[in-house]
C-alpha cells in the first residue's frame, strides 16, 4: 500500500524537527502538474481549465500553502450605497472577485444612501488606498470631482470629471420591454422611480419615457421611492389609482414591493397589472409568478471596474469616455395580455 506524506503547518515539530511551510513546487508536485501552472492557478485563473485549477486549489489546501501578496498588490476602496441592497451585494462580489487574481485588498464602506457619509468615506479613502471604485454615487459630480482629481477613481453608474466611467445602461433593454408591453396590449404605463440623486434612476427614467413616446404609450410617473421592497410597497397605491395596466420599477425589488402591494389592494398580477423590474436579480426567476426583468451587466461592470481602476493606478491607457454595457429584456410569467379587470379599469 503506497504510503502519503503529509506537509504539516510551519512549526509543527517531530523527531525533533521543524518542517518548513509548503511552496508552491510542493503544490505542484502534489498535484501533478508544472510549476507554471500551478504558478497560474492564482495569478491567472481564467487560462487555465477548471479541472486543473480546481486540482491544484485542492492540492493547495490539502498541503496549508499560504498564498502571499503579489508584489503588486493594492489597496482599493470601494463605496456603496445600501450593502443590504442584492444589486450591490452582486457587484460587491465581482469586484471581490476581479481583485482576487492579484491579491489586491478591498476596503469597503456602505453610506447608507447618505451623501454625506459618501463624502466622508472618500476623504478617508483618499489618503489610505491606491484607488477608488465608487458605485452609484449620491453625491454630485462636482462633489465628487475634487477626490477624483485627487486619486485615481472610477465611478460605477455615474460619471464625474477626472474619474473614469462603467454604465451599467439598461436602455435597450427598458426599450424592448415597452416594445414587448405594447405588443401585449397595453397602453398605459407607469414607471415607479427610485432615489431622486440616483444616476441610474435619471437615466432608466429617461429611457421609459422615450420608449413610451415612440410606442406611443400613455407615460405615468409616480414619486421617487427607496430602492427597496419597501419602497414598492409605498408606491402601490398610487400605481393602483393611476388605473394603468402595466409597471416598469427602477429595479426587482421595487417591482416586488409593487406587486405585492397592488396584491394587497385587489389587483393580482399580470392579470389585472403586468410588472417588469430591472437588474434580473436571483430572486425574479423564483418569484411567483417569475418576474420579467432587465438583465444589467452586474458581473461584467464590477470586473471592468477593477480592471480601469487598475490601469489608472499603474499610469496606463485607459478610456476616457464612459464604458456602456448592454442590458436585455428577460420575459417571465410577470407579463401578459391585460385582463378585462385591467380593461375595465382603464375604461373608467
Amino acid at each position: 500500500m503506497p504510503c502519503t506524506t503529509l506537509r504539516k503547518a510551519p512549526g509543527f515539530e517531530t523527531d525533533g524537527r521543524v518542517l518548513m511551510p509548503a511552496t508552491l513546487t510542493d503544490v505542484a508536485r502534489e498535484a501533478g502538474v508544472s510549476l507554471a501552472t500551478a504558478s497560474r492557478a492564482f495569478s491567472d485563473p481564467d487560462r487555465l481549465a477548471a479541472a486543473t485549477r480546481q486540482r491544484v486549489m485542492a492540492a493547495a489546501a490539502d498541503l496549508g500553502y499560504e498564498t502571499p501578496a503579489a508584489p503588486t498588490a493594492r489597496s482599493l476602496g470601494v463605496v456603496v450605497p445600501d450593502i443590504s441592497n442584492a444589486v450591490f451585494a452582486s457587484l460587491l462580489r465581482s469586484i471581490h472577485d476581479q481583485a482576487w487574481h492579484g491579491r489586491h485588498q478591498l476596503i469597503t464602506f456602505n453610506t447608507n444612501e447618505d451623501p454625506a457619509r459618501e463624502r466622508e468615506a472618500l476623504e478617508r479613502l483618499s489618503g489610505s488606498s491606491s484607488g477608488v471604485i465608487l458605485c452609484s454615487p449620491r453625491l454630485s459630480a462636482d462633489q465628487i470631482e475634487p477626490f477624483a482629481s485627487s486619486a485615481p477613481m472610477v465611478v460605477v453608474n455615474g460619471r464625474a470629471p477626472g474619474a473614469a466611467s462603467v454604465l451599467m445602461e439598461a436602455r435597450d433593454g427598458i426599450r424592448q420591454a415597452v416594445e414587448h408591453l405594447r405588443a401585449l396590449g397595453h397602453r398605459h404605463l407607469v414607471f415607479v422611480p427610485g432615489p431622486a440623486n440616483s444616476w441610474a434612476n435619471r437615466s432608466r427614467q429617461k429611457a421609459v419615457a422615450e420608449s413610451c413616446r415612440a410606442a406611443g404609450i400613455e407615460l405615468t410617473v409616480v414619486g421617487n421611492q427607496a430602492a427597496s421592497v419597501s419602497g414598492g410597497l409605498a408606491a402601490a397605491a398610487s400605481v393602483v389609482a393611476s388605473a394603468a395596466t402595466s409597471v416598469i420599477a427602477y429595479n426587482d425589488l421595487v417591482a416586488l414591493g409593487v406587486r405585492a402591494g397592488a396584491h394587497s389592494l385587489g389587483r393580482d398580477c399580470p392579470q389585472d397589472l403586468s410588472i417588469v423590474g430591472i437588474d434580473d436579480l436571483d430572486v425574479a426567476a423564483v418569484s411567483d409568478p417569475g418576474l420579467t426583468s432587465i438583465r444589467v451587466a452586474l458581473a461584467q461592470g464590477g470586473s471592468l471596474a477593477v480592471e480601469l481602476l487598475l490601469k489608472r493606478i499603474e499610469g496606463k491607457a485607459a478610456p476616457e469616455e464612459a464604458v456602456e454595457l448592454a442590458s436585455q429584456l428577460i420575459v417571465r410569467s410577470s407579463t401578459g395580455i391585460p385582463g378585462p379587470a385591467a380593461s375595465n379599469a382603464r375604461a373608467t
